[in-house]
């Protein structure tokens, strides 16, 4: 009861978890406004337009508190339990004022309608403060940044605009020509580069993933199986047995192979049908029910070869739990289940196709992801096959030196 709870429950609990988490996340970088405490110490137009725009990306949740000082802004941050906050200098629109005199003498000046020696000197840049909680990861500031970044242009733009109008003489004000240019941006059509028509979200990478996980840690459960009836004198009673020994094996990795497909049914079943009850992303399964089973099937008999390698190579019960659920963890942190791979250095990178959950996981991504059909998946399950062939070779040679086969 315990290890079919422990084969079963836990899977499913680890699915339900990891996805509601990082789903969570996903929604607070997508769809949810982040939280940003601005202080502004300049009173002038170019700061208010900074403000004015953020608030009309609909990306921010701003709280103003202009009257705090600015080696106070630290402080008010976490005291205001806020992530972010944006310090604004009091010179701020006079030092982006001279900047944008300068380039709009300069390129007049190159034009011939300036003389060279009115160029000015080249003011110092205004410079704004970023303050971020430190539990906020890199990734999600550098995010914030580049947004404040890409208003922060508009607004440098459009005073460039203005003061060009200015020097040539033009008094009327541009809104024509700054709209025009304003509105004049290309725009970036998004779209993952799959055959099927499946938007990537969180039930989509997590469910295989930590599938493949929780298939795997039936080492624990048949690895001390395998060790306890070496140890008892079990396999030595079944070869008096009038039946080849291969046929016993055989049905032992049978009946383990099964639970583990039933693991896979078990989990997809809660992405396809919980899932939605729970506000989550729903599992798309492929198209392909037959080149699914297939992949399913090797990978099932992939984590039960490993399972009987370890029980074989164990000299206790103690010994095959600890190795086997340790191993599957490193595993599982070099194939992509707990770190893509992508982010990993180039060395890790390499170090990962030694894994068996890297080759696993990459099947069931070209089938849930991709679109893949069989000329794209059989690359990717012939290393999985070797290492089935592997570990029973290994098993086997344990076996026979032990003289129980």
């Amino acid at each position: 009861m315990v290890g079919l709870l422990f084969m079963f429950a836990m899977p499913l609990l680890l699915v339900v978890i990891i996805t509601i988490v990082q789903d969570s996340a996903f929604r607070q970088i997508n769809e949810n406004q982040m939280s940003l405490l601005i202080i502004n110490h300049d009173s002038s137009e170019q700061s208010a337009q900074l403000i004015t725009l953020l608030e009309k990306s609909r990306m921010f949740d701003i709280e103003q508190k202009n009257e705090t000082p600015a080696d106070e802004v630290k402080n008010t941050l976490i005291r205001k339990g806020k992530l972010t906050a944006l310090y604004i200098p009091e010179n701020f629109s006079e030092q982006l004022n001279k900047k944008a005199a300068l380039v709009a003498r300069v390129m007049l000046a190159d034009m011939g309608l300036f003389e060279n020696n009115a160029v000015e000197k080249e003011p110092e840049m205004p410079e704004l403060q970023f303050y971020h909680d430190p539990v906020l990861q890199d990734a999600y500031s550098y995010t914030i940044v580049s947004i404040i970044r890409s208003h922060l242009d508009v607004v440098e733009n459009s005073l460039m605009i203005d003061v060009i109008y200015q020097l040539v003489g033009i008094e009327k004000k541009p809104d024509t020509f700054r709209d025009a240019m304003m509105a004049n941006t290309v725009s970036i059509n998004q779209q993952p580069a799959s055959k099927v028509n499946i938007k990537p979200n969180t039930t989509q990478h997590n469910i295989p993933a930590w599938t493949i996980f929780a298939m795997f840690f039936i080492v624990v459960s048949l690895g001390s199986n395998i060790v306890k009836e070496r140890m008892n004198g079990s396999f030595i009673r079944l070869k008096t047995m009038p039946v080849n020994f291969s046929l016993i094996f055989g049905s032992k990795m049978i009946v383990y192979v099964s639970v583990a497909v039933l693991q896979v049914v078990a989990v997809f079943s809660v992405g396809v049908f919980l899932f939605p009850v729970m506000n989550l992303p729903q599992l798309i399964l492929p198209g392909n029910f037959f080149v699914l089973f297939i992949v399913v099937l090797i990978i099932a008999l992939a984590a039960v070869s490993y399972a009987l390698m370890i029980g074989a190579l164990s000299k206790t019960q103690e010994q095959a739990n600890g190795i086997g659920a340790v191993s599957i963890i490193i595993f599982a942190a070099l194939g992509g289940i707990l770190v893509p791979v992508f982010v990993m250095p180039d060395i890790m990178k390499i170090i990962s196709n030694f894994s068996p959950l890297y080759w696993c996981l990459e099947s069931f991504y070209f089938l849930f992801l991709k679109g893949g059909n069989w000329t794209q998946i059989i690359p990717v399950l012939i290393p999985i096959i070797i290492f089935i062939l592997l570990c029973q070779m290994i098993t086997y040679i344990q076996l026979k030196v032990e003289k129980i086969i």
